[in-house]
């Protein structure tokens, strides 16, 4: 029972602080890379805009 008792006073886990820290900077990669493709996107779209390259809106299917 006192080492459980130590173990939760003890402080946090440096394995766990490890694998927050690890995860925080995924998130933030990830955060990045998502920024990048919109841009990318975005100026692939208005290129296509630009050059009317643009598939224009499909007509209803039929009832």
């Amino acid at each position: 029972m006192a080492k459980a008792l130590f173990g939760h006073v003890g402080g946090p886990d440096p394995r766990m602080v490890s694998e927050m820290r690890r995860l925080q900077q995924r998130v933030r990669d990830l955060e990045a890379e998502l920024v990048r493709l919109q841009e990318a996107n975005d100026a692939l779209a208005a290129d296509a805009d630009h050059d009317g390259m643009l598939v224009p809106d499909r007509e209803p299917a039929l009832a």
